[in-house]
């Protein structure tokens, strides 16, 4: 019992892993696009796919992680409505005929249908389409739907139970996505050494750490943008023994001293003390300090930015879906600063 219990998690962790990211994120930016024009999303489907809908609505209009407003996300699945209709106009008609009553041009509307075969929601899709509504589908590797809607969302299986889990957990990532699309925090990601401070080999003492100038300033200012202002840094010192972590945090209490001279403050700090031996994580590139700060401080990565000096960081801040700036010789962090708010600028200003 044990083994068939183990290959059916196996099978399933398997079914969610093979879902394309590309599916998710198109979906979750069509809701983001919707929801900030003023318009909703909208789930629907039958059986358990009725109690998912319901489901990742809740989490839109009520609370998926974020404390935050409340989101239009509705699932057209009200007993009466959906008997009425039926009796009235026949049980194919129950989806068209509640679209037909909410929906307006520019919703998203959400087809839910393991088979992908649903004839009531292949009907209402269709409709969707000629109200001018965006339309998506969580569906599995067959039939019509996913082939009908702007963004298909394909769980590779042809079993029920493993579509049901799969597409469960890509909603959930959606819900997480729209959530710090439309309300996360944006943060500019700092590199430490050659970025800010002058490259000390293993700095382990505070006062050999000194700010590059005007470097206070610009964070003063991105500060002041709204940013928030993230120092992301390995420090594999730690992990060679050339010092602890009680050191590298009055190392780190010097920064912030200095750059509180110039009004200025560092929102957090990230570090990852391992050596690139160790294959830790959280050491750039891999994405693992950005991931924590995700987590811990409700950032949108795809309204952030990453600034530093070396391939790793830009690595880093790809992998995760950030604006990138590399500091060279022609381009200091203070630049990189400039380049950043004058973009916000122009996106604020409509142009």
């Amino acid at each position: 019992m044990a083994l068939l219990i183990e290959n059916e998690l196996k099978e399933s962790s398997s079914v969610i892993a093979s879902i394309d990211p590309a599916q998710i994120e198109a979906i979750a930016g069509a809701m983001i696009a919707s929801l900030r024009q003023g318009g909703k999303v909208i789930f629907f489907g039958n059986g358990g796919s009725a109690a998912d809908a319901s489901h990742l609505a809740a989490e839109l209009s009520g609370r998926y992680l974020m404390e935050r407003p409340a989101m239009n996300g509705m699932a057209l699945s009200s007993l009466p409505s959906i008997t009425g209709i039926g009796n009235d106009y026949g049980y194919e008609k129950v989806f068209v005929r509640q679209l037909e009553a909410c929906a307006r041009e520019g919703d998203v509307v959400v087809g839910l249908s393991t088979s992908g075969t649903s004839k009531n929601v292949v009907l209402a899709l269709s409709r969707a389409k000629e109200l001018g509504l965006v339309t998506a589908s969580f569906t599995g590797q067959g039939g019509v739907i996913k082939d009908m809607v702007d963004h298909p969302l394909i769980v590779p299986s042809i079993r029920t139970p493993r579509v049901q889990e799969a597409y469960l957990c890509a909603g959930h990532i959606i819900c997480g996505l729209v959530e710090k699309g439309m309300f996360g925090r944006r943060a500019v990601f700092i590199d430490r050494d050659d970025t800010i401070v002058q490259d000390v080999p293993y700095c382990s003492r505070p006062e050999d750490l000194r700010l590059f100038p005007g470097v206070g300033e610009s964070i003063r200012k991105i500060n002041e943008a709204g940013y928030l202002a993230v120092l992301v840094t390995n420090q594999s010192g730690i992990g060679r023994g050339y010092f602890d972590e009680a050191t590298l945090n009055r190392i780190h209490d010097k920064l912030r001293t200095d750059l509180a001279a110039d009004g200025a403050r560092l929102d957090a700090i990230y570090y990852c003390p391992h050596r690139p031996d160790e294959g830790c994580e959280g050491r750039k590139p891999a994405t693992g300090l950005l991931e924590r700060a995700v987590r811990e401080l409700g950032i949108d990565l795809r309204s952030s930015y990453v600034i530093g000096d070396s391939e790793n960081d830009v690595a880093m801040g790809k992998k995760a879906g950030c604006n990138c700036i590399q500091v060279t010789e022609g381009m200091d962090f203070n630049k990189a600063v400039c380049n950043i708010l004058g973009r916000a600028d122009v996106l604020l200003n409509g142009q």
